[in-house]
């Protein structure tokens, strides 16, 4: 079997492999919803497009589009984090298959580059080279700066590959997208524009002419090559170091947060829940990653001047609250999908799991409270705003969060990061992350619309605190929910380990 056959090989097996998942069903509907949002931005991207070559034309600029590449590429780079796994995901079946692994994990590659994904950028380029050869520029010069366009988004995509898999070994490895992107950027930024200008109009020349772009090819075609060859070698030594390791049987120090023993069976599981977050790699992950967001935007929006508008504040306060509700209890259950038998043995097991679950959440929401104080000092936020969000997301938000648990039935791997599956499993985790994001934010704006901003938040915190304080009531009702599922959603479960 050559390469060609490998690799036609290996892209059905990835589509049987989706088409046979549990979960195939509901990620159609996922795949539709994502779909429409493709649809909106892809209109919104033509519209930039279409300006940016309006702008280059009439000015005489061709080389404008430079300017702008480099955020685009920032913004391709996170979108890829929610629609693109790594090849070591996907290359795990075939580990113990004849198939050489570096040959596998080459194909993978080859179909990350291949994909069709990468063509959502066009919606940008085409327009914009369109309107650039209309106003002067050659037909060659045109094609040649389109392809150059497209390969530094094929590029960026093996550097995203790269990048994800270094940073599931080390959050320090953040530091690395960071200093590469702001290298890009803050020159554009800091620099004076006679300084930037010449060395624009410089590339702007150089790219126009026919015979110098195919050395712009070369230059790419390289960098393409190098990130191809690392990935290949760092992947496969970590996916081996992965499967390969030894469990360590020796603890310095185990923390038994005797304090929680006074609250008897939900003291036990709000200790599972501190442990899951400490020790298990994927959640402890997202945790890190949801303090440095936070962190980032509270400070941004204090000592900066930006995010002015009051929806882009009202957004950014609430995203403070609900991002630990949005990337885990979007999962809810899905851990403890990995022992669920276990919870079924007692009565009312799984209604204190839950319970001990929502009062981790809340107190969870200390720390975004303390971080966006700091804006609140600034004099950015009111202390209403913040008490607003917060009911709001220990209210009405967990409430629909946590109707997840009655639904999910797909088990989440544990500490595989690399290899285990970290992706939406189902059509409504998808919609309530969303609804969780945008609807408190649309009906504060609502509210500001017939009232003042100070009658919204209480409006707010009135409701968040109804919902708080019926927890009781709410939870229940999902147990039992949950309960008439039990044996629908342990077959899933068992089927997903």
């Amino acid at each position: 079997m050559n390469r060609l056959q490998l690799f036609l090989v290996l892209r059905k097996h990835k589509k049987l492999s989706d088409k046979r998942h549990p979960m195939f069903e509901a990620n159609q509907y996922g795949k539709l919803f994502g779909y429409i949002v493709v649809a909106i931005l892809a209109i919104e991207f033509i519209a930039l497009g279409t300006f940016l070559g309006w702008v280059a034309a009439q000015d005489d600029v061709p080389e404008l589009i430079l300017y702008v590449t480099p955020f685009l590429l920032v913004f391709d780079f996170a979108a890829r984090f929610a629609t693109q796994q790594t090849p070591l995901m996907l290359v795990k079946p075939y580990l113990l298959t004849p198939v050489s692994k570096y040959t596998a994990i080459e194909c993978f590659l080859v179909s990350q580059a291949l994909d069709w994904g990468n063509l959502v950028w066009m919606t940008v380029f085409l327009p914009y080279t369109f309107i650039v050869w209309c106003g002067g520029l050659t037909l060659w010069a045109a094609l040649g700066s389109l392809l150059l366009l497209h390969l530094m988004v094929v590029v960026n995509g093996q550097w995203y590959l790269l990048v994800r898999t270094l940073v599931n070994q080390h959050i320090l490895w953040w530091l690395l997208p960071i200093a590469c992107y702001a290298a890009l950027i803050l020159p554009l930024v800091l620099l004076p524009d006679d300084i930037i200008d010449p060395f624009f109009d410089a590339m702007g020349d150089f790219t126009t002419h026919y015979g110098n772009v195919w050395w712009l090819f070369l230059v790419y075609a390289v960098l393409f090559t190098l990130l191809f060859l690392l990935n290949r070698n760092v992947q496969m030594r970590l996916i081996y170091s992965e499967i390969s390791r030894h469990e360590k049987t020796t603890l310095k120090h185990v923390s038994e947060f005797q304090a929680l023993n006074r609250f008897g069976q939900i003291g036990e599981y709000l200790k599972l829940e501190i442990k899951s977050t400490m020790r298990n790699k994927a959640i402890r992950t997202r945790f890190i990653q949801g303090v440095c967001f936070i962190s980032f935007f509270a400070l941004a929006i204090a000592f900066l001047d930006i995010y002015k508008s009051s929806f882009e504040r009202n957004f950014f306060c609430l995203y403070a609250f609900i991002f630990f509700g949005a990337v885990n209890l979007t999962k809810v259950m899905c851990p403890e999908g990995n022992y669920i038998d276990l919870l079924m043995v007692h009565r009312e097991n799984i209604l204190t799991l839950l319970r001990a679950k929502y009062y981790y959440y809340c107190a969870v929401l200390v720390l975004p409270l303390l971080i966006m104080s700091i804006p609140v000092i600034a004099g950015k936020f009111s202390v209403l705003m913040l008490l607003a969000y917060l009911f709001t997301a220990t209210g009405p938000i967990y409430c629909m969060l946590f109707q997840m648990a009655v639904y999910n039935k797909d088990t989440l791997p544990l500490n595989e990061k690399i290899t285990g599956k970290n992706q939406i499993e189902n059509k409504w985790q998808a919609i309530l992350s969303m609804v969780a994001m945008f609807v408190p934010v649309i009906f504060v704006m609502t509210i500001q619309a017939f009232f003042d901003a100070d009658t919204a938040y209480l409006i707010m915190i009135a409701v968040g605190l109804a919902f708080t304080l019926s927890e009781h009531y709410w939870m229940r009702n999902i147990y039992r929910r949950m309960m008439r599922r039990r044996y629908q959603n342990l077959e899933g479960f068992h089927a997903t380990r």
